[in-house]
């Protein structure tokens, strides 16, 4: 039963002038306005609504699109677009970092409204005296435009008025002037606009564009000390450093360091996590270098750097050198402490205590961490919050600028939504990724509050549906989620490494570097390392996370075992087009085999398309029969187009349908440019 209004509320309404037109469902909103909207700079970001009015007479719309100082952008007219009839859009390009706002607002158009009057009419056979009244009312709308008019456009604006007031003339000649193509492009520009009903105001967040698109690459800085007797020793920021033309000639642009802070002395693991190194706690060998994500220890906590990889101004070195190689460093944030972190001594309340008075590890059923304490933020939120902000702080001042947190699913998001927009105060091009591989609602819940990429299950995507299904997915939610494609990690070996060869490797390698605008990769997957600790487990075997793991880089591209050569490849093209660096735009596309996966994506503004036919099976040859959405591209269904694929260099002539042939074994990918015939138009025409 419906609830009756209170007379003061229907009174209110009645005074309302800024609902007079109808506008709903605006775009890009996020949970109702409680969180910003996301774009990058250069971005363009379509913003649409409903608009509609009563009767016949035409309604129009626009964007009051407004910058963090409070400039506000040149009118920006707004145009209705796809299959329903009252949707509109409009494309805005930020240019700076930020908050920004916008409005949408619905207006009558007096202009459009005579403008469609008069053509009916006269094409209905009406004369010059039914039409007297029509004929003066737009002479007197042309006047209102022609009082701001500059002195060119005013003269236009008067002679058509004086036209379409001279009963000497024949009726053709008298609207002539004012139908004129050339001064209806002035008058779009600007209107006449009545009945002005505005939305609120809506926040977008503006990060620099390495918060849409990178080329990730994780290493451990231990794992890079020379072999001395057959023997690793443990690496310094200074050895590790000499990994880092290598990582740029891969063209990588963030190089992401695990924790590199001292490692806690009690519990530590060792390898292949075994839960102590000789079976006892107190038995710790020089090859027992721990997790370092157990972080903390006499030597110090988060605010510290790992005596055994050098000092903090070894590290400000290592940061300045990755700048250098065009790159930067994005640094890992594991809120936890090793039982020996200085944390526990000097503030137990940050910790969870159990029944027995000792303080509860970390678990993971079957998993457990006895070398971790997680954190509790509730009995001294304001203390914990202030200290991680502390920390956060003394690592901008070395000069890292992107946070990599370490399962943040785990920790209050209040805590998370202050921390990220306390940082973004003074330096808002900070960002911030969310390794949370946990529940949907968690996992865009942390995006919305503030977090600038994230994690995603992409790993776990290895079917066409599914892997369709996902994209579609994030693409919906470009506004406020955007997504880092690794295709490994120090915990993520999926099953379709392990089992699936080296076409595997590069089968993965495309579908993350061409799907998503950022993706990332794990040192030693250019190696193909594919080995678990058991069957059935995602574990590598002799997990780096628990000892020292030096690879012969050179030697194996050297005797071509190195997936590096590609992996440049990829990453070499994706720099090369722009398209590949957006996440709105991508399509999927029909192919008659479940075991290929053919998608699209374009880049707004511009000619430039990338097409991908990539094969999903890395056992088995595919053939299949491509059935393109060509309007997806700003294409008509008959036109053909040239197509070159910047893997082998082949070019072929292609058209809706296509035949397609992959051997995995040759090259499991088809990795296609595509220069359009016209710029793209967005969003691309709704079938």
């Amino acid at each position: 039963m419906w609830a009756t209004p209170r007379l003061d509320s229907v009174a209110a309404m009645t005074r309302r002038p800024d609902l007079r037109l109808g506008i709903s469902d605006v775009a890009p909103v996020v949970s109702c306005g409680s969180f910003s909207a996301r774009a990058v700079v250069g971005e363009h970001l379509p913003i649409t609504a409903t608009v509609f009015r009563e009767g016949h007479d035409a309604v129009a719309a626009d964007v009051v699109w407004t910058a963090p100082d409070g400039t506000r952008g040149a009118f920006t007219r707004m145009r209705r677009y796809g299959e329903e009839p009252d949707r509109w859009i409009a494309t805005v390009v930020p240019d700076r970092e930020g908050r920004w706002t916008f409005r949408v607002e619905a207006w009558s158009d007096p202009l459009a409204t005579w403008h469609h009057a008069v053509e009916v009419k006269i094409d209905a056979g009406q004369g010059p005296a039914e039409l007297a009244n029509d004929l003066e009312e737009g002479a007197r709308l042309l006047e209102r435009v022609a009082a701001d008019a500059d002195d060119e456009w005013r003269g236009r604006l008067t002679d058509a008025v004086t036209a379409l007031r001279d009963e000497t003339r024949g009726l053709h000649e008298r609207v002539a002037p004012a139908l004129a193509t050339g001064l209806q492009r002035y008058l779009d520009g600007h209107p006449v606009r009545e009945l002005v009903t505005p939305t609120a105001d809506h926040e977008v967040w503006v990060d620099r564009p390495t918060a849409l698109y990178g080329s990730w690459y994780e290493f451990f800085p231990r794992s890079e000390g020379a072999v001395v007797g057959g023997q690793p020793t443990h690496g310094t920021f200074t050895t590790a450093a000499d990994r880092l033309p290598a990582i740029a000639d891969m063209g990588f642009d963030v190089v992401y360091l695990p924790p590199i802070h001292p490692i806690g002395t009690v519990n530590r693991k060792g390898p292949n996590t075994a839960q102590f190194p000789g079976g006892n706690p107190n038995e710790i060998g020089p090859d027992d270098v721990g997790s370092p994500w157990a972080i903390g220890s006499a030597e110090g906590g988060h605010d510290a750097v790992h005596p055994q990889l050098g000092t903090m101004e070894d590290f400000r070195a290592f940061v300045e050198r990755t700048r250098s190689l065009g790159m930067e460093v994005a640094l890992d944030l594991a809120l936890q402490a090793a039982p020996d972190h200085p944390w526990v001594a000097e503030h137990p309340e940050w910790f969870t205590t159990k029944p027995d008075g000792t303080i509860a590890y970390a678990e993971n059923p079957p998993k457990k961490y006895q070398d971790i304490y997680p954190v509790n933020f509730d009995n001294d939120p304001e203390g914990i919050y202030a200290e991680v902000l502390r920390v956060v702080r003394v690592w901008m001042d070395a000069g890292v600028r992107i946070f990599r947190v370490d399962n943040p699913h785990t920790k209050p998001l209040d805590f998370w939504h202050w921390l990220i927009w306390k940082v973004k105060e003074t330096d808002p091009d900070v960002l911030f990724l969310a390794e949370a591989f946990t529940r949907p609602a968690m996992m865009h819940q942390l995006a919305r509050i503030g977090f600038t990429q994230s994690y995603t299950y992409f790993t776990w995507r290895t079917g066409r549906e599914e892997i369709e299904e996902y994209g579609r997915e994030l693409a919906s939610n470009a506004h406020y989620m955007r997504p880092n494609f690794f295709v490994n990690t120090p915990d993520i070996l999926h099953a379709s490494l392990q089992y699936g060869g080296p076409p595997m490797f590069k089968i993965r390698a495309v579908l993350a570097s061409m799907m998503s605008p950022t993706w990332g990769v794990y040192s030693g997957y250019e190696l193909f390392e594919h080995v678990a600790v058991k069957p059935g487990s995602e574990e590598y075997l002799d997990s780096e996370k628990y000892r020292l793991r030096p690879r012969d880089w050179a030697g194996a591209e050297a005797a071509g075992r190195s997936l590096a050569p590609y992996l440049r490849r990829l990453n070499e093209i994706r720099r090369a087009h722009p398209a590949l660096q957006q996440l709105r735009t991508l399509r999927f596309h029909g192919v008659d085999n479940g075991n290929l996966l053919c998608f699209s994506k374009t880049d707004p503004g511009s000619q430039d398309a990338v097409l991908v036919v990539c094969a999903l099976d890395s056992q088995n040859r595919q053939i299949g029969t491509t059935s393109l959405d060509l309007p997806a591209l700003g294409l008509d269904w008959h036109e053909r187009f040239a197509v070159t694929d910047e893997i082998t260099g082949a070019r072929y002539d292609w058209g809706q349908f296509n035949y397609v042939e992959l051997d995995p074994y040759w090259e499991p990918a088809h990795v296609f440019s595509v220069h359009l015939p016209r710029p793209v138009t967005w969003p691309p025409p709704v079938r």
